[in-house]
């Protein structure tokens, strides 16, 4: 029966200890993270992209979707694979790092949309085989990370296995066993903290009030009804081809691919999504214009509070139920933004839907690894949402 629902190369050694730092580096560490960055001077995109891709340590390849309406535009600099020269496509594949968080809260609203689940419930109350320290952190606090549950990407245990075995399979419906030991880092709803943690809660939850895996859900909830086909959550650390090359730019040695370095499953329903900008582009059109569920749920995930995504997009960043709003200088939109070795990723909405913008580069970015890079993405991010929002570019 279907579920209840509303219709609507060879790896460098040097690259592997990278992996603690890039995956302990999903928690804005700087105040400032979130300002309005400082607005570059060229007003072309294309010239945007070119520049972004010329920098030290910039992306091999950016790839930009722009849609208004039934119009579309694809902007696009460098390449999708440095060993063959093929440029970037809308179709090719990709990790969408945290950007997988907006899908665990369509899978979450939805099934609060249908009375499955409250945004009240508690974990104590859904999954009571949880630490009773964890029991009254609700599933609107997981949502807008203030449930205080420590992070347990950073567990020096996760840490070490990772390290040891990039592509080690995790039991991904345990990796909560890492931080079981640990108290919460404060009162829940007391403060903003982004956590991995709270999105693989988000997902439990979710299994449990329904009885049906994760990715089943994802599959009857979110990828039907927006019409993704080129979307899945996969376990291992193959990519799906033709896909967008993922590497790491450190210079001055020459770009890796770690397109393939880790394995999913260790991050699961905080970050294993691959999927391609074109699938992007419909997801945030429908997510953030609210096409997943009624006006009552969509006013609730709209409850903004101080937060930035990781790494914070463009303006200022509020933090709502898996959503993110960022106010420019131009107009408020509505999205998430993820990182992950090799990719970087922003998409982003009107909150009616109907104006979007996808934006993807091919090297992870982020205020620990390359502050200044990430100053220079947010400000061409910016000028691509005013592009969108005014109509030009």
């Amino acid at each position: 029966m279907p579920i209840r629902r509303r219709v609507p190369r060879r790896l460098r050694l040097g690259t592997v200890p990278l992996i603690a730092l890039c995956l302990t580096t999903l928690s804005p560490t700087v105040a400032g993270a979130a300002t309005h960055p400082r607005p570059d001077t060229d007003p072309s995109l294309q010239g945007q992209l070119e520049d972004l891709v010329r920098r030290p340590g910039g992306p091999p390849g950016v790839i930009a979707v722009l849609k208004d309406g039934r119009k579309t535009r694809v902007v696009k600099a460098g390449v999708a694979d440095l060993d063959t020269g093929r440029k970037p496509r809308p179709y090719d594949h990709m990790r969408i790092a945290s950007a997988a968080k907006a899908f665990s809260g369509a899978v979450a609203l939805s099934l609060v949309d249908v009375g499955d689940l409250s945004l009240d419930d508690t974990l104590g109350e859904r999954l009571p085989n949880l630490p009773d320290a964890w029991s009254a952190v609700t599933l609107r606090q997981l949502l807008n990370h203030t449930s205080g549950l420590a992070d347990y990407s950073e567990s020096p245990e996760f840490l070490k296995t990772l390290l040891a075995d990039p592509r080690h399979h995790f039991d991904s419906r345990k990796l909560l066993d890492y931080i079981a030991d640990r108290p919460l880092n404060f009162p829940p709803g007391t403060r903003y903290q982004y956590s991995n943690s709270d999105n693989i809660a988000v997902a439990l939850m979710a299994e449990a009030a329904t009885g049906e895996p994760y990715e089943r859900l994802l599959r009857e909830l979110v990828y039907r009804p927006l019409g993704l086909h080129r979307t899945s959550l996969p376990q291992g650390y193959r990519m799906p081809r033709p896909f967008l090359h993922g590497y790491d730019v450190s210079p001055p040695e020459p770009p890796e691919d770690v397109s393939e370095l880790i394995s999913m499953s260790g991050v699961w329903a905080s970050g294993g999504i691959v999927s391609t900008p074109a699938d992007m582009t419909r997801f945030i059109r429908g997510y953030a214009g609210g096409k997943l569920y009624g006006d009552h749920v969509v006013q609730q995930q709209r409850d903004w509070i101080d937060g930035a995504s990781e790494p914070a997009g463009p303006g200022r960043n509020e933090a709502g139920l898996a959503i993110f709003r960022y106010t420019t200088r131009c107009g408020v939109v509505l999205g998430h933004t993820g990182n992950t070795p090799g990719y970087t990723q922003l998409i982003a909405a009107t909150p009616d839907g109907r104006k979007s913008l996808t934006f993807s580069t091919t090297t992870q970015i982020n205020q620990t690894l390359k502050p200044d890079l990430l100053r220079q993405l947010r400000a061409v991010q910016e000028k691509f949402v005013c592009a969108l929002l005014k109509g030009k570019g």
